[in-house]
């Protein structure tokens, strides 16, 4: 009797870490960054899911492209009133710490306004 609810608990627990393992959401590659996030200063990025991204805060609306590999983006604008000197790519590492919340490290950039706005905290809208 003991053996059998014991191997009962058992089977029960392995069940339920399955179950937490397919509710989780993707740390690294494109799926990690898809979404609407906000950040401290009211800027709104919309990250879709074929890599092309829009800004909207309170003095800019971009647009461009990001390049995924891992926990590494490439930040790239293709149009909108980008700041003096954020021509060129930026850099990051990303993570998420939980569901709704998204963190960027910088790798390189030469935009002092994008790094400034990126690396804040981001919470999905």
């Amino acid at each position: 009797m003991k053996t059998q609810r014991l191997l009962r608990t058992f089977l029960v627990a392995i069940v339920l870490v399955l179950l937490n393992a397919c509710a989780s959401y993707p740390r690294t590659g494109s799926g990690a960054l898809v979404g609407t996030w906000t950040n401290s200063l009211g800027t709104v990025w919309t990250i879709n899911a074929d890599n092309t991204f829009n800004v909207v805060g309170a003095k800019r609306h971009i647009w461009g492209n990001l390049t995924v590999a891992g926990d590494t983006v490439t930040i790239q604008e293709a149009g909108g009133k980008t700041a003096k000197g954020c021509k060129g790519p930026g850099v990051y590492h990303f993570s998420r710490s939980a569901e709704n919340t998204l963190a960027f490290t910088l790798v390189r950039d030469g935009c002092k306004e994008r790094i400034k706005n990126v690396t804040l905290a981001w919470h999905r809208k």
